[in-house]
């Protein structure tokens, strides 16, 4: 799939999910029977204080973490799945084929350059030899991905030759080498300034309508709330839709 062409019938459907965590003698709720729903092509940004649930929610979203309660249900081309109900290796392939997470720092491989951080995404889990054709493909992938988000001229260089600004659009395209029905962003604008941060959330409304990805953005910025598709804020595990 190339980076014009859309998907139909994706969505990510959170319905009545519950998230507790140890705390002492007895178990703090982070999430409190939460439900959304995020169609493909759309972008649902999470605000909130810190510690209201915000980096929770992502997690179960992205089946980093299950939940003990609820349904999180990806629909994608291939089928439905419940994400809360999966093995820990289904969650594994899962989010290698299915699901892009964008962290709050990019974490790239110091040593890779910005287009081997997308290459190796190709590689993940795989354990036989890959043919010389698919390392073409894979390689012009990653070529169009960093051209999409603005890093032509960037290709051969490593994190430490980019700013900040562009190691999180290596960080993006990164989170899209896999065509995922599902893209899971946590404060990507954190760590910029005001005018990097604004050419970020360009970027992601951009993304999330070309690769017709449901999008879950959480965000303390609330300069570009009125562009999202819809706003929800989450304070003391309880998720409210609000007006713009």
């Amino acid at each position: 799939m190339t980076a014009t062409e859309t998907r139909t019938t994706t969505a990510l459907d959170i319905a009545d999910v519950t998230l507790t965590y140890p705390d002492g003698m007895s178990r703090l709720t982070a999430l409190d029977r939460v439900s959304l729903r995020v169609t493909g092509g759309t972008v649902a940004a999470i605000t909130g204080p810190s510690g209201s649930g915000k980096s929770s929610l992502l997690a179960v979203a992205s089946t980093l973490i299950r939940p003990d309660s609820g349904h999180i249900t990806l629909e994608t081309p291939s089928g439905t799945t419940d994400l809360a109900t999966v093995s820990r290796r289904e969650a594994a392939v899962l989010r290698r084929s299915s699901i892009g997470i964008v962290f709050q720092q990019p974490n790239l491989i110091p040593a890779l350059t910005a287009r081997e951080q997308l290459e190796v995404m190709i590689h993940l889990g795989q354990r036989v030899y890959t043919p010389a054709s698919k390392r073409r493909e894979t390689r012009d992938k990653a070529t169009e991905l960093l051209e999409s988000v603005g890093l032509t001229d960037q290709q051969s260089k490593r994190p430490a030759q980019l700013s900040g600004g562009q190691r999180q659009r290596v960080n993006i395209a990164r989170a899209l080498m896999n065509d995922p029905s599902l893209l899971v962003i946590d404060e990507p604008t954190s760590a910029l300034d005001t005018e990097r941060g604004a050419a970020i959330i360009d970027l992601i409304l951009t993304v999330a309508r070309t690769h017709h990805a449901a999008t879950l953005l959480v965000t303390h910025d609330q300069t570009h709330l009125h562009r999202m598709n819809a706003v929800y804020h989450l304070l003391d595990g309880h998720l409210t839709q609000t007006t713009r």
